[in-house]
Protein backbone atom coordinates (compact mmCIF):
# COMPACT_ATOMS: atom_id res chain seq x y z
CA UNK A 1 0.00 0.00 0.00
CA UNK A 2 1.15 3.39 -1.32
CA UNK A 3 1.49 5.62 2.14
CA UNK A 4 1.91 9.52 2.05
CA UNK A 5 2.62 12.09 4.77
CA UNK A 6 0.97 15.79 4.62
CA UNK A 7 2.07 17.56 7.61
CA UNK A 8 0.26 20.53 8.78
CA UNK A 9 1.46 23.84 10.02
CA UNK A 10 -0.97 27.34 11.23
CA UNK A 11 -1.03 29.09 8.13
CA UNK A 12 -1.05 26.28 5.79
CA UNK A 13 -3.28 26.75 2.26
CA UNK A 14 -6.28 25.03 2.73
CA UNK A 15 -7.45 24.47 -0.68
CA UNK A 16 -3.78 22.79 -1.68
CA UNK A 17 -3.98 20.99 1.44
CA UNK A 18 -7.34 19.43 0.88
CA UNK A 19 -6.95 19.05 -2.67
CA UNK A 20 -3.90 16.70 -1.82
CA UNK A 21 -5.53 15.15 0.61
CA UNK A 22 -8.58 13.97 -0.97
CA UNK A 23 -7.69 13.19 -4.80
CA UNK A 24 -4.54 11.16 -3.31
CA UNK A 25 -6.86 9.21 -1.11
CA UNK A 26 -9.44 9.32 -4.15
CA UNK A 27 -6.53 7.09 -5.65
CA UNK A 28 -6.78 4.85 -2.89
CA UNK A 29 -3.43 5.97 -1.24
CA UNK A 30 -3.07 5.69 2.34
CA UNK A 31 -2.49 9.40 3.43
CA UNK A 32 -1.61 10.19 6.92
CA UNK A 33 -2.34 13.88 7.95
CA UNK A 34 0.47 15.26 10.74
CA UNK A 35 -0.18 18.70 12.13
CA UNK A 36 3.38 20.09 13.54
CA UNK A 37 1.30 20.01 16.99
CA UNK A 38 -1.24 18.75 18.70
CA UNK A 39 -4.92 20.33 17.65
CA UNK A 40 -6.49 22.07 15.16
CA UNK A 41 -5.09 24.18 12.21
CA UNK A 42 -6.33 27.53 11.64
CA UNK A 43 -5.29 27.85 7.93
CA UNK A 44 -4.75 30.91 6.04
CA UNK A 45 -7.69 31.70 5.15
CA UNK A 46 -9.64 30.87 8.85
CA UNK A 47 -10.42 27.27 7.90
CA UNK A 48 -10.24 25.01 10.58
CA UNK A 49 -8.28 21.67 9.70
CA UNK A 50 -8.40 19.01 12.16
CA UNK A 51 -4.76 16.56 11.70
CA UNK A 52 -5.54 12.58 11.99
CA UNK A 53 -2.33 12.48 14.13
CA UNK A 54 1.04 14.70 15.23
CA UNK A 55 4.41 14.85 13.64
CA UNK A 56 5.46 13.10 16.40
CA UNK A 57 3.86 11.02 16.38
CA UNK A 58 4.80 9.42 12.65
CA UNK A 59 8.25 10.73 12.38
CA UNK A 60 10.08 6.96 12.61
CA UNK A 61 7.42 5.94 10.08
CA UNK A 62 8.26 5.07 6.32
CA UNK A 63 6.37 6.68 3.73
CA UNK A 64 6.64 6.91 -0.61
CA UNK A 65 6.00 10.38 -0.53
CA UNK A 66 5.56 13.57 2.03
CA UNK A 67 3.92 16.42 0.28
CA UNK A 68 4.39 19.67 1.62
CA UNK A 69 0.79 22.60 1.34
CA UNK A 70 1.73 25.99 1.28
CA UNK A 71 0.58 28.95 2.03
CA UNK A 72 3.76 31.35 2.92
CA UNK A 73 2.80 31.24 6.84
CA UNK A 74 2.44 27.43 7.02
CA UNK A 75 5.46 27.06 4.92
CA UNK A 76 7.27 29.43 7.11
CA UNK A 77 6.58 27.24 10.17
CA UNK A 78 7.56 23.84 8.28
CA UNK A 79 10.88 25.29 7.45
CA UNK A 80 11.36 26.80 11.11
CA UNK A 81 10.42 23.11 12.04
CA UNK A 82 13.93 20.90 12.19
CA UNK A 83 12.26 17.84 12.69
CA UNK A 84 10.58 18.75 8.58
CA UNK A 85 13.80 19.17 7.30
CA UNK A 86 15.60 16.28 8.86
CA UNK A 87 12.80 14.16 7.21
CA UNK A 88 12.82 15.55 4.03
CA UNK A 89 16.70 14.71 4.16
CA UNK A 90 16.24 10.88 5.09
CA UNK A 91 13.36 10.82 2.04
CA UNK A 92 15.80 12.07 0.04
CA UNK A 93 18.47 9.74 1.06
CA UNK A 94 16.48 6.73 0.66
CA UNK A 95 15.14 8.32 -2.96
CA UNK A 96 11.95 8.56 -2.26
CA UNK A 97 10.00 11.43 -3.31
CA UNK A 98 9.59 15.16 -1.78
CA UNK A 99 6.87 17.11 -3.09
CA UNK A 100 5.79 21.04 -2.17
CA UNK A 101 3.39 23.39 -3.62
CA UNK A 102 3.54 27.36 -3.47
CA UNK A 103 5.30 28.77 -0.87
CA UNK A 104 6.34 25.10 0.62
CA UNK A 105 9.13 24.73 -1.92
CA UNK A 106 11.66 27.34 0.09
CA UNK A 107 11.45 24.62 2.67
CA UNK A 108 12.97 22.21 0.37
CA UNK A 109 15.31 24.57 -0.61
CA UNK A 110 16.24 25.67 3.33
CA UNK A 111 16.77 21.73 3.21
CA UNK A 112 19.35 22.03 0.51
CA UNK A 113 17.67 19.67 -1.70
CA UNK A 114 16.75 22.43 -4.46
CA UNK A 115 20.28 22.78 -5.55
CA UNK A 116 20.97 22.40 -9.24
CA UNK A 117 17.59 21.04 -9.89
CA UNK A 118 14.63 22.38 -11.35
CA UNK A 119 11.62 23.87 -9.65
CA UNK A 120 8.80 25.59 -9.20
CA UNK A 121 6.98 27.56 -6.83
CA UNK A 122 4.70 30.98 -6.00
CA UNK A 123 6.00 33.84 -8.13
CA UNK A 124 8.97 35.40 -5.75
CA UNK A 125 9.54 32.50 -3.19
CA UNK A 126 12.40 30.95 -5.06
CA UNK A 127 13.82 34.48 -6.29
CA UNK A 128 17.06 34.65 -4.26
CA UNK A 129 17.72 30.99 -4.72
CA UNK A 130 20.55 31.26 -7.95
CA UNK A 131 21.76 27.38 -7.42
CA UNK A 132 17.99 26.49 -8.21
CA UNK A 133 16.89 25.96 -12.07
CA UNK A 134 13.30 28.01 -11.46
CA UNK A 135 10.35 27.20 -14.13
CA UNK A 136 6.77 29.06 -14.78
CA UNK A 137 5.86 25.22 -15.42
CA UNK A 138 2.31 24.16 -13.10
CA UNK A 139 4.38 21.01 -12.06
CA UNK A 140 7.66 20.16 -11.93
CA UNK A 141 9.53 16.91 -11.72
CA UNK A 142 13.27 16.37 -11.31
CA UNK A 143 14.20 13.10 -10.33
CA UNK A 144 12.02 12.28 -6.68
CA UNK A 145 10.83 15.92 -6.22
CA UNK A 146 7.96 17.37 -7.48
CA UNK A 147 6.92 21.41 -7.09
CA UNK A 148 3.99 23.50 -8.48
CA UNK A 149 2.78 26.94 -8.11
CA UNK A 150 0.21 27.75 -5.83
CA UNK A 151 -3.65 27.16 -5.43
CA UNK A 152 -4.20 26.97 -9.13
CA UNK A 153 -2.42 24.23 -10.16
CA UNK A 154 -3.38 21.80 -6.65
CA UNK A 155 -5.27 19.73 -9.01
CA UNK A 156 -3.07 19.48 -11.50
CA UNK A 157 -0.32 18.93 -8.95
CA UNK A 158 -2.36 16.12 -7.12
CA UNK A 159 -2.91 14.23 -10.43
CA UNK A 160 0.57 14.31 -10.79
CA UNK A 161 1.69 12.81 -7.57
CA UNK A 162 -1.33 10.38 -8.11
CA UNK A 163 0.64 9.32 -11.52
CA UNK A 164 3.84 9.01 -10.36
CA UNK A 165 2.88 7.07 -6.91
CA UNK A 166 0.13 4.48 -8.86
CA UNK A 167 0.22 5.01 -12.64
CA UNK A 168 -1.44 6.52 -15.32
CA UNK A 169 -4.43 4.57 -15.37
CA UNK A 170 -5.06 5.65 -11.70
CA UNK A 171 -4.81 9.14 -12.28
CA UNK A 172 -7.01 9.11 -15.22
CA UNK A 173 -10.00 6.96 -13.67
CA UNK A 174 -9.42 9.63 -10.98
CA UNK A 175 -9.35 12.74 -13.23
CA UNK A 176 -12.47 11.33 -15.33
CA UNK A 177 -14.57 11.07 -12.32
CA UNK A 178 -13.53 14.77 -11.16
CA UNK A 179 -15.37 15.74 -14.80
CA UNK A 180 -12.64 17.87 -15.39
CA UNK A 181 -13.33 18.38 -19.23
Amino acid sequence: MVTVLVPLAQGCEELEAVTIIDLLRRANVTVVVAGLEAGTVTASRGVMLLPETTLAEVLDRDFDMVVLPGGLGGAQRLEADRRIAALLRRMAEQGRYVAAICAAPQVLAGAGLLDNREATAYPGILDDQPSIKTSSAAVVRDGTFITSRGPGTAMDFALTLIEILCGRGQRDTVEAALQRS
